[in-house]
């Protein structure tokens, strides 16, 4: 699962990172938790990328109740082609989101010990994901997004069962473009190689937390990887 991630680059370069024609405002966040507004790169109708802000949770568009958002903060990528809440978005919504980083749990005893990962490049990674419009009876449109996830690759393994899936610089443009059919393969972990993990402060754990100390690594770990 992917349940908490970390976004520090300010949106100027993150539009050049990313090849944007338009780039909204955010404040970068060491700590973000499902339920708010996050960064997210779609295909504008003239097929440009553009970066907005959308809930994360997804709300598909037939739903009668936005509050199914809360159990639809990620997509498994082994049934995203099929099942109804994402397989309409995956043929023709699909995004990515941007990160510096995600956090996952691997339980140690009587405790949940967070780890942080991310690109040994220092770059941005792009989270594969899928977004929605969803109208209120109002009028009033509610656009989501979901990450989808994979299987653990090498590095990930030792602390979950699933990561999210990143799509490589050269992919993005399929990804956001291409027919559902020649994206599937890109729904698979990535390797473990080009990324590196440690142990970071419990604190995380705890939405109000949101400072620079949550990504350091503890102080008495030697290693930088699980």
């Amino acid at each position: 699962m992917c349940g908490r991630y970390a976004f520090l680059s300010p949106p100027a370069e993150v539009a050049a990172h990313f090849g944007l024609a338009e780039c909204a405002e955010y404040l970068p966040r060491f700590n973000i938790p499902p339920g708010t507004d996050i960064p997210v790169i779609r295909l504008s109708p003239e097929g440009k990328r553009v970066l907005h802000r959308l809930r994360w949770g997804l709300v598909p568009h037939w739903a009668k109740d936005p509050a199914i958002g809360a159990k639809l903060n990620n997509a498994r990528a082994e049934g995203v082609r099929e099942k109804p809440s994402f397989r309409d978005a995956f043929r023709r919504r699909r995004c990515l989101i941007p990160a510096s980083g995600f956090y996952e749990w691997h339980t140690e005893g009587r405790v949940k010990q967070p780890w942080y990962f991310s690109l040994k490049s220092g770059e941005p990674l792009a989270m594969g994901g899928l977004w929605e419009s969803w109208r209120a009876p109002d009028g009033v449109i509610l656009r989501t997004c979901a990450v989808i996830t994979t299987e653990p690759n090498q590095l990930m393994a030792p602390v979950h069962d699933r990561m999210p899936v990143l799509i490589d610089r050269e992919h993005w443009r399929d990804w956001l473009a291409a027919p559902p059919e020649a994206v599937t393969g890109l729904l698979a972990p990535p390797p473990a190689e080009i990324m590196r993990a440690w142990r970071v402060d419990r604190r995380v754990s705890r939405v109000a937390e949101d400072d620079a100390g949550l990504i350091e690594a503890l102080a008495e770990d030697d290693a930088a990887s699980p």
